[in-house]
């Protein structure tokens, strides 16, 4: 029997041992850069003259590798492969397909600061933030292991005399697990770990901007025991393929997390029954957010700056869970506001091969247009603070900006930017920090900094997220401690790291025997 799960602890790079053994790990990942990956499909590799290049975003003229990309005829190979694979996989003992789990965990856990040097370089994040990203993948491998084995006992129903009954989960199908890049490693590896771990087979479609390191994920898999094509690796544009594989008939559910608009598109066709389509297909999508930290007059506004400084340039504002809005009480917003743009001009820029690096890259160009957009938009909407300021270096970086006395109905308040943009909106008492932390289309996270034990308990009914956090940031969900996910245009209310998340894969049946 496996020992009670606990999340994987982080490292400390203080530890001068552990630098350097990142250090280690980020040259020996610059001496593999540039490699091309194939296909993977049913256990066989493909390579194709369409290719595209992985660009570190914080060296564009550095290639991390060169993937070859599907198309549709290949697409529909993989879909076929699944298919026949999901006819005995399904039937495979949980225990079994657990076990590959763990031993995928081990693997990345031996080699943990490996992944988090191939997160830093391809989609450049900071050694801590890399570091709890392989953690998190770590930790959701091990505890959707556990979460199956306790799933595969069904659940206990009553019977009648001379009758019974049992109640069990089983798996869907064929999934397409779309992974996003701002969690490369671990929501690409926890998502498909839960689909493949309910007896379904996958098609892995990673993020365009991130491929190397779900090619990184197959071999691991492949290592650990996985089954030719139970999960078969697919880059390819979202245009070409992304809606040919959503719309298979043989398609039974989808797992994306990305952005609203996407997320949306991909809801409304998976509703179209198509064909020989045997189902109504099943929609797992993580959309994103515009999350919230208030700050009330009785606070302790040393936490309160911290926090909304952290939560809301880590990763350079890449995360759904980032804080982009600032709702501060009146009494104490110009206190607030003056602090929190001091310690964020201190936060340091650079490349995050190195380890004081807070600020990273964004991830792209097309990116890091969309951020200047944002910023020429605050400009008219609110008075910039700090930062609006797009760097001339090789990379994409943007400086953390701050706009403030910034309207709640404003657009910088209202839409979701995905970068390093915070918006600082006044409130003239608690009911209106609490209408304006709830006045969004999202509800994913959101914080609330008080020493007011009432306004907290209110905070607990009437703050509309899913991931509500008292006195502490709005990022940094831990696998199992705070299952993750959110309300609304948030996505479909399903909770990674949660007890009932695997069940979003699984379908139930009841058998019932007379004697």
């Amino acid at each position: 029997m496996p020992i009670p799960y606990k999340h994987e602890p982080f490292t400390d790079f203080h530890d001068s041992a552990q630098e350097a053994a990142m250090k280690r790990a980020i040259v020996h990942v610059e001496s593999q850069l540039g490699q091309d990956y194939p296909l993977i499909i049913n256990g066989k590799t493909y390579t194709t003259q369409q290719t595209a290049d992985s660009i570190n975003p914080a060296n564009i003229s550095e290639v991390i590798g060169r993937v070859s990309l599907a198309d549709q005829t290949i697409a529909e190979q993989a879909i076929q492969a699944a298919s026949k694979t999901y006819e005995t996989w399904q039937y495979t003992s949980p225990t079994y397909r657990a076990e590959i789990l763990h031993r995928a965990a081990a693997i990345i856990r031996t080699r943990k600061h490996e992944f988090s040097a191939w997160v830093v370089k391809e989609v450049g994040k900071q050694w801590h933030e890399a570091d709890a990203e392989t953690a998190e993948c770590i930790d959701f491998l091990e505890y959707y292991a556990r979460q199956m084995i306790e799933l595969s006992h069904g659940k206990p129903v009553l019977n009648n005399p001379g009758e019974h009954n049992s109640y069990s989960y089983i798996p869907l199908g064929v999934g397409i697990v779309i992974s996003p890049f701002n969690f490369s490693l671990a929501i690409m590896g926890g998502t498909t770990a839960a689909a493949l771990v309910t007896g379904n087979t996958v098609i892995l479609k990673p993020a365009e901007t991130a491929p190397v390191i779900a090619a990184k994920f197959m071999e691991v898999l492949k290592e650990a025991g996985l089954p030719d094509g139970v999960v078969n690796y697919l880059p390819g544009p979202g245009h070409v393929i992304g809606d040919f594989l959503v719309d298979h008939p043989q398609t039974r559910f989808i797992s994306f997390t990305g952005s609203r608009e996407v997320g949306c598109r991909i809801y409304e066709r998976a509703a179209v029954v198509h064909k020989g389509q045997k189902w109504l297909k099943r929609v797992i999508a993580e959309m994103g957010g515009k999350d919230t930290i208030i700050v009330d007059r009785e606070a302790d506004l040393d936490l309160a700056v911290n926090a909304i400084v952290k939560s809301a340039f880590g990763f350079a504002g890449q995360k759904c869970s980032a804080c982009s809005r600032a709702v501060v009480h009146q009494d104490v917003y110009d206190e607030v506001l003056e602090r929190v743009v001091e310690l964020t001009k201190g936060l340091s820029i650079g490349n995050p091969v190195e380890r004081d690096a807070f600020i990273g890259p964004v991830i792209s160009e097309k990116s890091l247009n969309k951020i200047k957009d944002y910023m020429d938009i605050g400009k008219k909407e609110g008075q910039l603070m700090t930062g609006g300021n797009i760097s001339e270096s090789n990379g994409y970086f943007v400086e953390p900006t701050i706009f403030a006395h910034v309207d709640e109905n404003a657009r910088l308040m209202q839409e979701e930017i995905f970068g390093p943009v915070l918006a600082f909106c006044k409130a003239k008492d608690f009911d209106h920090l609490l209408a304006i932390a709830n006045n969004t289309d999202y509800g994913l996270t959101g914080a609330i900094i008080s020493k007011n034990a009432a306004h907290i308990e209110r905070a607990k009914r009437e703050f509309h997220v899913g991931n509500l956090y008292i006195n502490r940031g709005c990022t940094g969900a831990i696998v199992g401690y705070q299952p993750f996910g959110g309300f609304n245009m948030s996505g479909t209310d399903s909770k990674a790291g949660s007890p009932d998340y695997l069940l979003l894969h699984m379908q139930a049946k009841t058998i019932s025997e007379t004697y």
